[in-house]
């Protein structure tokens, strides 16, 4: 892999440098920026995220970077969003109140439910039951572990666009792909040698789409 280019969206939320490292592991050169231009003109899009979905909408808000990520999935550019970075894809998030998304999915996204002998948030290594391998998930084993952190969930308006999901009190989505478009719940950048596969495929479908 030739240091084919990752522009990861930096919003100021969360530890970036965990998937950034992941990345630089698998030979990429990584572009870790807020800045309209460089997102707007990137090969591929990575948008990751821990923390409240209202928060996270403010700082895209504030950085000006809301328009620039639509514009550019719009274009075609291949997008993966992890965990928040999925969630701020829907429509909705009804954590701390209702606050508008960026509206790449129709959907909203709703907290776990509070379920006797669960612990809320779901943190920890749970099986993906994955139900369409393409993009992320080709060559994977079935039911493979990966690992999560959160307290939220997305309920997508098109149960077409669900390729994974995982079980914790009720079965959630934890993977979506549309067209150019990818969204994790679960951390690849922690799930080790799974993860790494994961982003590996994420990286050779945006250079597939850039020839």
């Amino acid at each position: 892999m030739n240091a084919f280019e990752v522009t990861v969206i930096d919003y100021g939320v969360g530890n970036l440098m965990s998937i950034v490292k992941a990345f630089e592991a698998l030979g990429c050169k990584v572009n870790l920026t807020d800045n309209q231009n460089e997102i707007a003109h990137a090969k591929c899009l990575v948008l990751p995220g821990v923390g409240a979905f209202g928060a996270g909408m403010l700082k895209l808000r504030n950085r000006g970077l809301v328009e620039v990520i639509k514009e550019a999935v719009m274009m075609g550019t291949p997008t993966l969003g992890v965990c928040l970075g999925m969630q701020l894809m829907m429509s909705w998030g009804e954590e701390h109140g209702t606050h508008e998304g960026l509206g790449l999915v129709s959907g909203r996204v709703v907290q776990l439910p509070k379920l006797t002998k669960l612990k809320i948030p779901h943190m920890g290594w749970n099986k993906l039951s994955i139900r369409e391998r393409y993009p992320l998930f080709i060559g994977l084993p079935n039911c493979p572990m990966v690992y999560f952190v959160h307290s939220f969930h997305v309920i997508v308006d098109d149960p077409s666009l669900v390729t994974a999901t995982a079980w914790h009190g009720i079965e959630f989505v934890s993977a979506i792909w549309r067209k150019n478009l990818c969204g994790t719940q679960f951390h690849p950048e922690k799930s080790g040698r799974i993860g790494l596969a994961i982003l590996r495929n994420f990286i050779e479908f945006a250079m597939a789409s850039a020839k």
